[in-house]
C-alpha cells in the first residue's frame, strides 16, 4: 500500500482501529472495530462520520463560470441561487454519463465535488473548458467529511452555530476555531446530514470534535455502500458509467427542465430521443426472495427464463433485514412487482422488481 495516497485523517483511522483497503488510489477505511452492520445501523439511528477526502474538490469563478459549467453538465447553473447546491452529470457526446457531481453556488464562486476515480479527468475537463471569463482552482489542500444521520444536526450545531438553518441542498460558509468551512446539507445515505469541506491542517481536530459529540461514530466504506444502496443511489462505475444514459438510469430529473428543450450539453440528442421514445433498458430496484444476496454482474432472467439484464449493485440491507439489489433490465420487463430470476452460483433464485428507494429518504427539506 506504500504507493497509495493518504487523506488528512489517515492517522485517526489507524488510531480508531480501522481496517484499511485500497480505494480509488487511496488507503481508506472499509470498517472500524464495531463492524459494518453496527456502523450502518448507527448511521440510520444516530449519526455516522465518514472521511470522503478522496473525492475531488474544485472551484470555478468568473463572469462566464455558469455558462462554462452549463456547457459541460445537465444542470441549470444560471438559475442556481446563492447558497444552493445541485446534483448534476458530466455527459459525453454519445449521451453516456462520464461522472455525477455536485455544484454549489457560494456567491463569488461555484464549488464542485466529483468522484474520486474520475477526478483527474474531471479536473482536466473543467480546466480545458475554462478559457476567458472563467477560472478553475483545485482544492487539494482541503479534507471532506460527511456527517450523516438523524442526530447529525444536533451534533454539528454546537460546533458550527447556524448550520441548522440550512435545508436539504443548502450551502454556506462557516468558521470553526479560525478555520473556514464550506458546508452543504447533503450526503450519500438517504439520511439528513452534512458534507463539510475543511482545510487539511484542521481536519484531524475537527473530526475529533465531531466524534466527541453524543451519538457520532466513525463509519467506513463498507457501510457507506450499504447505506447508499438502500437509499437507491447510484455508484459511479457500477450503476452508471460512460455508456449509461440519464434516462436509462432514472436520472432524467438531473437534467434541468429548461435544458430539456434547449440542450447545450454533450449527448443531448440521445437524451431527447430516449425521453420521447423511451430507453432500451431501465435501472430498477430488486428484492431477492429469501436471504441470499445477488452481487454485481449476476444475470437477471424473467419469469420465463429469458435473459433480460444484469445486477449492478447488490448486497444485504441491514435496515430492511434482507437482500437488496439494483440492476438494468430490458424496458419491457421493468414493471414493478414483476417476477424475476437471479442467477447466483449457477442457481436461479426468485426475486421481484420493487420501487426505489428501499428505505425512505429522510432529507430536511424545510
Amino acid at each position: 500500500m506504500n504507493s497509495l495516497l493518504r487523506t488528512p485523517l489517515y492517522d485517526l483511522h489507524r488510531e480508531l482501529g480501522a481496517r484499511m483497503v485500497p480505494f480509488a488510489g487511496y488507503e481508506m477505511p472499509v470498517q472500524y472495530l464495531p463492524g459494518i452492520l453496527a456502523e450502518h445501523l448507527g448511521t440510520r439511528e444516530a449519526a455516522g462520520l465518514f472521511d470522503v477526502s478522496h473525492m475531488g474538490q474544485a472551484w470555478v469563478s468568473g463572469p462566464k463560470a455558469a455558462a462554462m459549467l452549463e456547457s459541460l453538465t445537465t444542470a441549470d447553473i444560471a438559475g442556481l441561487g446563492e447558497g444552493r447546491q445541485r446534483y448534476t452529470l458530466f455527459t459525453n457526446e454519445q449521451g453516456g454519463i462520464d461522472d455525477d457531481l455536485m455544484i454549489a453556488n457560494a456567491g463569488d464562486l461555484y464549488v464542485v465535488v466529483v468522484n474520486a476515480a474520475c477526478k483527474t479527468a474531471d479536473f482536466a475537463r473543467l480546466q480545458g473548458a475554462a478559457g476567458a471569463g472563467a477560472r478553475v482552482g483545485i482544492l487539494d489542500d482541503h479534507a471532506l467529511l460527511a456527517l450523516q444521520g438523524p442526530k447529525a444536526e444536533s451534533a454539528l450545531e454546537p460546533l458550527v452555530p447556524g448550520v441548522g438553518r440550512l435545508v436539504f441542498m443548502g450551502a454556506a460558509r462557516f468558521v470553526w476555531n479560525g478555520a473556514g468551512l464550506f458546508v452543504t446539507r447533503s450526503g450519500y445515505t438517504g439520511e439528513d446530514g452534512f458534507e463539510i469541506s475543511v482545510p487539511a491542517g484542521h481536519a484531524m481536530r475537527f473530526a475529533r470534535a465531531l466524534l466527541d459529540r453524543p451519538g457520532v461514530k466513525p463509519v467506513g466504506l463498507g457501510a457507506r455502500d450499504s447505506l447508499r444502496l438502500e437509499a437507491g443511489l447510484c455508484l459511479y462505475g457500477q450503476d452508471i458509467d460512460a455508456s449509461t444514459s440519464p434516462v436509462e438510469a432514472g436520472l432524467e430529473w438531473a437534467v434541468a427542465r429548461r435544458r430539456r428543450g434547449t440542450g447545450g450539453f454533450p449527448g443531448f440528442a440521445r437524451f431527447a430521443r430516449e425521453l420521447a421514445e423511451g430507453p432500451r433498458r431501465r435501472r430498477v430496484g430488486i428484492r431477492p426472495d429469501g436471504r441470499a444476496p445477488a452481487r454485481a454482474h449476476a444475470e437477471i432472467k424473467d419469469a420465463g427464463g429469458s435473459s433480460v439484464g444484469e445486477i449492478t449493485s447488490g448486497g444485504f440491507g441491514p435496515s430492511v433485514d434482507g437482500p437488496v439489489a439494483m440492476g438494468y433490465v430490458a424496458a419491457g420487463a421493468a414493471t414493478p412487482g414483476a417476477a424475476l430470476q437471479l442467477v447466483v452460483r449457477d442457481k436461479a433464485l426468485p426475486a421481484r422488481i420493487v420501487s426505489l428507494p428501499f428505505v425512505p429518504h429522510r432529507y430536511r427539506k424545510r
